[in-house]
């Protein structure tokens, strides 16, 4: 890894006013992606997998929600380097000419495909989207089935019923036995949206302690954190801004971080917590991977930013999509969180997902 990420200490020791919590402490590993050019051999959020040559790419077969979104992948990506461009220079031209020829051969190749006629490539089988590749190595709270050390997580890049979302598939695999890998793997034509196209990141993980969401108590619990007495008892300098909604201040503050992390605690929100069971043999699902449309929030969940970003969080003007707390430019739900679960018992069975 060749750059650090550093969570600031949480204003508040939460186990110091509730000790009850302490027992609720759980693993997590912020993964802090940032743009940059991972190879096939690094961890990475929309990078490049070390995919066997020998082995199928996947695909998605599943029916698809087509938004009429029509741009590739290869074009979404110019945009945004486009963007990117003219961020640093506000009065440079539209598109360059080598940003020109490029718009045009992406088009001509989406315009070829659907000249050709049914089926579009909404119905056809669509290979799917790398999202993340991650290494044992740098993620050793990842708990991989067998002698596997790589887990390699796709997504195909349009909305499936009934919950709007994109299609996930995930894959545990031992890099070692990886001797020829695919070199050009296939790419849809298109997406059914921009932000089912991660941008290319490399990570700098780091470890922290999670407590879970205040949804996530017990009753007795969920009360206690919302007495404004027991924080005042507890001396600790909570903000007064929080007296009527103390369990704003944990749940923003103190509970689950925000932003792509491996483990940890859920970060309900959209709807109340719920179980997940394992199709195969009933256990309870565990947190295997958050996906983040952003790393913090311009609020509450600011002080989540990492010193090395608190300059650019602070900073006012972000330009459309330069925002630094959306590096991957993933969007999924409305700004929300896909989480993926897995089987604690036996990873290779079926995972599930969810948007929160």
């Amino acid at each position: 890894m060749v750059f650090v990420r550093t969570t600031p200490p949480r204003p508040v020791e939460v186990t110091a006013v509730f000790p009850d919590l302490a027992s609720l402490a759980r693993p997590a590993i912020r993964l802090h992606p940032r743009p940059g050019s991972p190879s096939i051999g690094e961890s990475s959020v929309g990078g490049p997998l070390l995919w066997p040559a020998e082995e199928p790419w996947p695909h998605c077969e599943s029916a698809h929600l087509d938004s009429g979104f029509r741009r590739s992948p290869a074009d979404v990506r110019l945009e945004r380097r486009r963007r990117a461009r003219q961020h640093r220079d506000p009065h440079g031209p539209a598109f360059t000419p080598e940003e020109e020829a490029t718009k045009e051969q992406n088009a001509t190749r989406l315009a070829k495909r659907l000249d050709a006629g049914p089926p579009w490539p909404a119905e056809c089988p669509v290979p799917m989207l790398p999202v993340a590749q991650l290494y044992l190595r740098d993620i050793p709270l990842l708990r991989p089935p067998g002698q596997a050390d790589l887990l390699q997580v796709l997504w195909c890049p349009y909305d499936h019923d009934p919950d709007y979302k994109p299609a996930t598939a995930v894959f545990w695999r031992s890099a070692a036995t990886v001797v020829d890998v695919l070199a050009t793997p296939p790419e849809p034509y298109e997406a059914n949206h921009p932000g089912y196209v991660p941008e290319p990141c490399l990570l700098a993980p780091e470890a922290i302690t999670e407590y879970p969401n205040s949804l996530d108590l017990s009753p007795e619990m969920r009360l206690a954190v919302g007495d404004w007495s027991r924080w005042q008892a507890a001396g600790v300098g909570v903000d007064g801004s929080y007296a009527d909604y103390p369990a704003e201040f944990y749940d923003c503050n103190l509970a689950d971080a925000p932003g792509w992390k491996v483990g940890g605690w859920p970060p309900w929100g959209r709807t109340d917590p719920y179980r997940r069971y394992c199709t195969v043999c009933d256990a309870q699902m565990a947190p295997l991977l958050t996906i983040a449309s952003f790393e913090w929030d311009g609020g509450s969940r600011r002080g989540w930013a990492p010193y090395e970003d608190q300059a650019a969080a602070s900073a006012a003007g972000h330009r459309a999509g330069q925002d630094p707390a959306q590096p991957t430019k993933v969007e999924v739900g409305s700004t929300d969180n896909m989480q993926l679960y897995v089987c604690p018992t036996s990873p290779e069975h079926p995972h599930t997902d969810l948007i929160q």
